[in-house]
């Protein structure tokens, strides 16, 4: 079974949890993507949800596969955000935003009541930061930013290299947001609770990739089926 069949098998396990009349929140990236054609088909058949996409492409996905938007200005909670994550740890903190969508993510997931993760047993790891961690800026000021960044970093026993993120075209990746992300290799956060807190301190930091505490399940594929872990 090749990685892309994992992805959809997580995102089936994860629409069981999905029932008539609830308000999803619908996230962003390859998992996610399987997630909302597999509800598209869902409610084709008769389901009766509204979703809010976490992104522009989630928004054209689901448009295209017939799933009705709404936005939460429109609504006051969410019942069920899900989700992929670039890493899961034991805990059930995430490193989200290799797509550059982690500022509407961690809004959704926010308001949401519950968020399940989906994703490939690749990225369950036993300590976050092999994946780069994403920190959303503001273009302004970018150089007292990423020295305010890299102090929060020491102060957390944490270092490694920064790049500003660029798109296929060579020029500096934009957000959503208008917002540009700074990319750092950490290779292991000990504390990623600390760090979350740190970056958030910083005003030209807009967000960052730390989901901490928001996902209260995470459903993993593998070679071996399909395992759930639950928050404790």
């Amino acid at each position: 079974m090749n990685m892309d069949q994992l992805k959809r098998q997580a995102a089936a396990r994860a629409l069981e949890e999905v029932r008539d009349g609830m308000q999803l929140g619908l996230g962003t990236g390859s998992t996610a993507k399987h997630f909302v054609e597999l509800l598209g088909e869902r409610v084709a058949a008769g389901l009766n949800v509204i979703g809010v996409p976490t992104s522009e492409a989630t928004r054209a996905d689901a448009e295209r596969c017939g799933v009705p938007l709404t936005t939460l200005d429109e609504i006051d909670h969410l019942d069920i955000t899900v989700d992929g994550a670039d890493e899961i740890d034991p805990q059930l903190n995430l490193i989200k935003g290799g797509g550059g969508a982690l500022l509407r993510e961690k809004i959704v997931a926010a308001a949401s009541d519950r968020m399940i993760v989906i994703a490939d047993d690749t990225k369950w790891v036993p300590t976050l930061g092999r994946f780069p961690l994403p920190v959303e800026v503001i273009p302004f000021g970018l150089g007292a930013t990423r020295r305010a960044i890299e102090k929060a970093f020491a102060q957390c026993g944490v270092s490694g290299q920064m790049a500003v993120r660029k798109a296929k075209d060579g020029h500096v990746f934009v957000t959503d947001g208008g917002h540009w992300i700074i990319d750092a290799q950490l290779g292991r956060i000990a504390d990623p609770a600390s760090l979350a807190k740190a970056l958030s301190a910083i005003p030209g930091v807009v967000e960052h990739g730390l989901f901490i505490g928001l996902a209260s399940s995470a459903v993993l594929a593998g070679g071996d089926g399909i395992r759930v872990i639950e928050r404790r």
